[in-house]
């Protein structure tokens, strides 16, 4: 199945994939993998994959020499996948309970922004650390406090002038401590936890602002009271209402932002 003929009626995974993955997830993918250094038979597992960009980035780098598997709860995203690199190995299952064979090991465990999003993060994260064979690498990335990105800021502000007060869960674990000992206390040694920057570059043609509004309006408390109509009308206000902060990063044609992340390595 090809992804152009997905997108004639995308649905949010599909938009996801089209307009985020390669503006937004594919850098940080290629940042993540260059930092672990991946070598020949390395086994990767990708928790949390989404539509797979950090597996489907492994599985570049390993060139057909290893083996690459992707785990995500949200069957949309893994449709997505599938049909993107069918070759992959990708799992339905959640972050806290791993879809695991007996006795599997992996060389290679990632987390890329997924680990803010999980209700049980401690269980995830020993989850991660029992997939890890000895000596096996860990690398989890998870953005800063929106508060040091003042972009994403800045269209939050203007959701709330709509919505209210909304928590950001995407920069939800912004504070790098807090991931530090997440990764303590699941048995890990060797850990570093460092910013990363990268300068993000969007079409205007990429829909970042009306994307940007469903997740604001799906993670609001008043957006989850509305009707389907109600929410989608939301949306197109907020997504309208943010042109403002847009005119303010444009270089000709493209949106240009700052954004930082937390990216820890470690070792299991």
């Amino acid at each position: 199945m090809s992804l152009t003929k997905v997108m004639n009626q995308p649905t949010f995974a599909e938009s996801y994939e089209r307009w985020l993955v390669p503006f937004l997830f594919r850098p940080w993918a290629e940042a993540m993998i260059e930092e672990l250094k991946l070598s020949p038979g390395d086994r990767v597992l990708d928790v949390a994959c989404g539509t797979g960009i950090v597996a489907r980035v492994a599985e570049e780098r390993l060139r057909g020499g290893g083996s690459v598997v992707g785990v995500d709860l949200n069957r949309e995203m893994l449709a997505v996948a599938r049909a993107v690199a069918p070759a992959i190995d990708w799992r339905e299952g959640s972050a806290d309970a791993l879809p695991l064979q007996e006795g599997e090991k992996f060389d290679v465990v990632v987390c890329q922004q997924g680990l803010q999003f999980f209700p049980n993060q401690p269980a995830a994260v020993a989850q991660m650390r029992r997939a890890l064979d000895e000596g096996g690498r860990l690398a989890v990335a998870t953005w800063r406090s929106d508060d040091e990105i003042p972009f994403i800021r800045e269209l939050r502000r203007v959701a709330e002038r709509r919505l209210g007060v909304i928590e950001d869960r995407r920069h939800s674990l912004g504070d790098g401590s807090r991931l530090e000992t997440l990764l303590i206390e699941a048995g890990f040694h060797e850990i570093r936890v460092r910013t990363v920057s990268l300068s993000m570059r969007f079409d205007i043609d990429a829909h970042f602002e009306r994307l940007n509004a469903m997740a604001l309006v799906g993670m609001s408390a008043a957006g989850k009271t509305m009707s389907d109509n109600e929410r989608s009308q939301m949306v197109e206000a907020i997504a309208s209402d943010s042109a403002s902060v847009l005119k303010d990063y444009m270089v000709g044609s493209h949106i240009t932002f700052e954004l930082a992340s937390n990216l820890a390595t470690a070792q299991g």
